[in-house]
């Protein structure tokens, strides 16, 4: 595939897809908004609190339990029998000022065909704050989160199948939309068209180089503007 390239669908692929399935987090709003930056120094803090633990001691566990369960959450759940909803509670005190709301993304979705649903590792409330602050919420019937999955994160493949089978989803008429890469390898082997929305986030490129990203864009309200009034 060349990456280079940045691909549409064609009319009739949209018009054929039930479920549009969309990640939350530097996927519904830009990387370049920087939000995400204070969920993770929230989390450092959270260990630093939870482990009595320096800063840098604290964020290198931090992206060691990243690396290791999928989410900083599930290792600290493992390790050290965490609360998830405290953890998650704390994580998600940020400033929601840096996303402006964003009437392009809503028009788009608003012409979009097809089911919407939000697909995250955070949480219900997060993804419902996010997405009323953006101007967007009543665009989205449901949110699965990394409650409905049993805390177990993406890409775990388990997740995914109960995602389809909690929301009544046909993988084969789907796509999903997705800044992390290697989130794409499982929704691609269950039959669902995906998007890769392109990060320079090292977190974000692993996994890019397989023949599971259909398609690459940079710029999500542009890219489903364009899909939508051509």
């Amino acid at each position: 595939m060349d990456r280079s390239v940045v691909t549409a669908l064609a009319n009739n692929q949209i018009e054929r897809m039930g479920t549009w399935i969309f990640d939350l987090d530097n996927t519904l709003y830009p990387a370049s908004s920087r939000l995400f930056d204070q969920i993770d120094k929230n989390i450092t803090r959270f260990i630093m609190g939870h482990l009595d633990l320096s800063w840098d001691t604290a964020y290198k566990i931090q992206k060691s339990y990243f690396r290791e369960h999928g989410t900083s959450m599930r290792g600290m759940m493992t390790n050290h029998g965490t609360d998830p909803a405290e953890f998650l509670e704390a994580v998600h005190q940020i400033d929601l000022s840096v996303i402006p709301p964003n009437p392009d993304l809503g028009d788009a979705l608003t012409r979009l065909p097809g089911r919407k649903v939000i697909f995250t590792n955070g949480s219900t409330k997060h993804a419902h704050n996010v997405i009323s602050h953006l101007g967007i919420n009543h665009h989205f019937e449901a949110i699965f989160d990394i409650v409905d999955s049993g805390y177990r994160p993406k890409p775990d493949h388990q997740v995914y199948l109960k995602m389809v089978a909690d929301l009544d989803i046909n993988p084969n008429d789907a796509i999903m939309v997705e800044d992390m890469a290697k989130n794409l390898v499982p929704a691609a082997k269950m039959g669902m068209t995906t998007v890769w929305v392109r990060t320079d986030a090292t977190w974000g490129i692993e996994g890019s180089d397989g023949d599971h990203i259909d398609h690459i864009v940079d710029d999500l309200a542009d890219w489903l503007a364009d899909l939508t009034t051509t």
